[in-house]
C-alpha cells in the first residue's frame, strides 16, 4: 500500500466536495439562492501570496518568513479556472474580478486574462473583467494587462503620507510607486480606476481629506472602506472602525457632495459625487460593518486552489477542485454549482450585532483570511 501525502495547506479551511445531482438541470442564467439573490459576480483569487504585510490583512507576525503558503500543485491551473468560470457564467455571472493575495504575483497572469476575456454570457455579451491590486507591479504590468483584455483595475492605497503608508503595508513600499502605477494604468486605458482606502480609526483617518484632495478631478473613483473583521489574524476591534457616516461628515467639512444612484444591483459602495465649485469626481463609501448590504449580495468567491466560498466571512468552502480534477462532465459540475448556490443563505454582516468577532472560532472553525479569498 502506498501512503498518500496531503499538504497541510490544503486542510487549512474545511471544505466539502459538492454532490453531483442525479439529473443535473441545464443552467438558465437565472439561478437564485435561498434568499432570492441572483449569482452575478465571481471573485477569483489567483494566489494567496502578497508582497505587502498590511496589518488588516496579512500581519507580519502571523504571515512571516516561516509561513507555509499553498504549494503550486494545489493551485488551480489557468485552464481549470477558465473551465469553471465558464460554468459560473452559464449560471448568470456577468462580472469577474481577479484578486489574491496580490494577483500580479501569479506568473503569466496575462495568459489567464486573455482566456477569460474570450468568455461570453448566454446572450453573447462580453464579461466585465477587472482586477484588484496593491499597485506595486502596476507600472510594468499595466499595458500588457490591457492588451490581454483586462478592462479596469482597483488599486489599494491607504494613505498619501509615506510614513503612514509604509507602516500600514509593513514592506517599506513608497506611496510614489503606487501613484506611478495608477498613472500607468490610466495611460493604458484601464479605466475607470478605483482606489480603495481601508480606514482604521487612529491609524490613517487623518489621511481621508488628503486622499480626497489628491484624487479630486483625476478621473479616479476614491472609495473609503470600513475596517472589517475578516479572518482571525488581524486583531479586529470595533473601536478601530470609523463609520462611513463619520467619513462623510468629515468630507462635508471641505467638499459639497451629493448622492448618486447605484450603478448596478448588489453594488457594495454607496456612491457620491462632488457638486458645485467646478469640482468633479466620484467617491464611494463601503459600510459592511455599520450598514450591511447582505440583502442583495450576488457574489461568489473562488479561492486559489478551487474552494468556493459563499461569503467573505465564511468558515467553510466547497471543494470544486476535486470535481474539476475528477471524472465529471461540465454538465455535472454545473449542476453541483447550481445546488450549492441555491442553498446559500449567508448574511454574516446583517447578523454581526448578535455575533462576537470570534464566533467562528468558538466552534473550532476559523473564518477565511482575506489574503486567501480576496476582498
Amino acid at each position: 500500500m502506498t501512503d498518500q501525502v496531503i499538504s497541510i495547506a490544503d486542510l487549512r479551511y474545511a471544505a466539502r466536495v459538492p454532490s453531483i445531482p442525479a439529473q443535473p438541470q441545464a443552467p438558465t442564467g437565472l439561478l437564485s439562492d435561498a434568499l432570492g439573490r441572483p449569482l452575478r459576480d465571481l471573485r477569483i483569487s489567483v494566489t494567496d501570496r502578497c508582497n505587502f504585510r498590511c496589518s488588516y490583512c496579512m500581519p507580519k507576525e502571523v504571515f512571516g518568513k516561516d509561513y507555509k503558503f499553498l504549494p503550486s500543485t494545489s493551485l488551480l491551473s489557468f485552464e481549470e479556472i477558465t473551465r469553471v468560470t465558464k460554468l459560473f457564467v452559464a449560471h448568470g455571472v456577468q462580472k469577474l474580478r481577479l484578486t489574491g493575495g496580490e494577483p500580479l504575483l501569479r506568473r503569466h497572469i496575462e495568459n489567464l486574462i486573455e482566456m477569460l476575456s474570450q468568455l461570453r454570457t448566454p446572450d453573447g455579451d462580453a464579461l466585465d473583467l477587472t482586477l484588484t491590486t496593491n499597485g506595486s507591479l502596476l507600472t510594468r504590468k499595466a499595458q500588457s494587462l490591457k492588451e490581454a483584455g483586462l478592462q479596469r483595475v482597483t488599486v489599494s492605497l491607504d494613505a498619501l503620507d509615506d510614513t503612514i503608508f509604509k507602516r500600514m503595508n509593513d514592506a517599506d513600499f513608497p506611496v510614489s510607486d503606487v501613484l506611478d502605477g495608477i498613472e500607468a494604468a490610466q495611460a493604458a486605458g484601464l479605466a475607470p480606476i478605483k482606489v480603495n482606502m481601508v480606514v482604521k480609526r487612529g491609524t490613517n483617518d487623518d489621511q481621508i481629506l488628503p486622499m480626497a484632495r489628491h484624487f479630486l478631478g483625476s478621473g479616479v473613483v476614491l472609495r473609503f472602506i470600513e475596517y472589517m473583521d475578516v479572518g482571525a489574524s488581524n486583531g479586529w476591534r470595533m473601536d478601530e472602525v470609523l463609520p462611513s457616516s463619520q467619513v462623510l461628515d468629515l468630507l462635508r467639512t471641505e467638499f459639497t457632495v451629493e448622492a448618486l444612484e447605484p450603478s448596478a444591483p448588489g453594488e457594495t459602495a454607496q456612491r457620491w459625487r462632488y457638486a458645485g465649485g467646478g469640482s468633479s469626481g466620484e467617491i464611494g463609501l463601503i459600510s459592511s460593518v455599520t450598514q450591511a448590504f447582505c440583502g442583495d449580495c450576488n457574489r461568489a468567491r473562488l479561492s486559489t486552489e478551487g474552494k468556493l466560498f459563499m461569503c467573505l466571512f465564511a468558515t467553510q468552502g466547497h471543494d470544486l477542485r476535486s470535481l474539476l480534477r475528477g471524472p465529471y462532465s461540465d454538465a455535472q459540475i454545473a449542476g453541483a454549482l447550481g445546488q450549492v448556490w441555491a442553498g446559500r443563505s449567508d448574511r454574516y454582516s446583517q447578523l454581526r450585532s448578535a455575533l462576537p468577532a470570534e464566533a467562528g472560532q468558538a466552534s473550532g472553525e476559523r473564518r477565511v483570511e482575506m489574503h486567501y479569498i480576496g476582498g
